[in-house]
C-alpha cells in the first residue's frame, strides 16, 4: 500500500521523481516451502490467536481496497523471497524492474502464487516480456546474488529493519504505508529544500505487524 500511495503522490507532482527499487528480506532464514499459513505465522510471531490474526488481515484487505489494491491473505503462500529478489535485479538489466516488482507483488498478495518456486518465477517473467530460458538459466545458478546482498548491506548501513521504507535523496526517510498526503508533503518539501530529486528508493517487500501485512511494494 505504501508503494501505491507513493505512485499516486508522484502523479500529483509537477516535477519528475525517479523511483529506484531495492532488495530487502524480512526473514532470510525462511524456507522455500513453508508448512504453515500467514495466520499461523502472525499468531506465532505476535502472540495472537488465529481469530485475531485473521481479523487483522481482513482489516488490511479493506485498507488495500481503499487504495485500489486487492489482497487475498487466504491464498498467500509464504516462502523465501531471495530468488524473487534475484529476478527483479535480473529484470533491471532489461529495464523491466518496475514491471517485475509489480507482477511479483500481485502474484503474491492477489493471485496466491508460490514466488519461491522457479517455474512460477519463469512464468511471471515471461508475462512481462522476459525470455524464459534466460530467466531459467539465471535462477539455476547464483547470478544476481551479489546484487541482492549489496542492497541488503546498504539497508543495514541505513539502519533499515522493516519495510516499506522510502529514502528520498539519500537523506530523508519515510517508513510504513504513510497516507497519500504525507508523501505529497514530503516530496514537495524535499523539492523546495534540495531542488531536483537525485534518488528516491523504496525497499520492496512485505511487512507484517500487529495491524496486519503491508506492502510498498514492494
Amino acid at each position: 500500500m505504501g508503494k501505491k500511495r507513493l505512485d499516486d503522490a508522484i502523479q500529483k507532482m509537477d516535477f519528475p521523481v525517479e523511483v529506484v527499487y531495492r532488495c530487502f528480506e524480512l526473514d532470510p532464514s525462511t524456507e522455500r516451502d513453508v508448512p504453515y499459513n500467514v495466520y499461523e505465522s502472525l499468531s506465532k510471531k505476535y502472540g495472537m490467536n488465529i481469530d485475531q490474526a485473521q481479523a487483522s488481515c481482513r482489516n488490511t484487505e479493506r485498507m488495500a481496497r481503499d487504495v485500489g489494491l486487492e489482497y487475498n491473505f487466504n491464498s498467500v503462500i509464504l516462502t523465501n523471497t531471495f530468488d524473487a529478489h534475484r529476478l527483479t535485479m535480473f529484470a533491471k538489466r532489461y529495464g523491466l524492474m518496475k514491471e517485475m516488482t509489480e507482477r511479483l507483488l500481485r502474484a503474491y498478495f492477489t493471485h496466491g502464487k508460490h514466488i519461491g518456486d522457479h517455474a512460477t518465477l519463469v512464468q511471471l517473467a515471461e508475462e512481462i516480456g522476459m525470455e524464459g530460458s534466460a530467466v531459467r538459466e539465471m535462477l539455476a545458478g547464483k547470478e544476481m546474488s551479489d546484487a541482492v546482498y549489496a542492497d541488503e548491506v546498504q539497508a543495514q548501513q541505513y539502519g533499515i529493519r522493516s519495510v516499506p521504507f522510502f529514502l528520498i535523496n539519500k537523506k530523508y526517510s519515510l517508513t510504513g504505508a504513510q497516507p497519500l498526503e504525507t508523501f505529497v508533503q514530503a516530496l514537495n518539501q524535499v523539492m523546495q529544500q534540495d531542488g531536483p530529486f537525485t534518488n528516491l528508493g523504496g525497499q520492496s517487500g512485505a511487512s507484517c505487524d500487529d495491524d496486519g501485512c503491508e506492502i510498498p511494494k514492494k
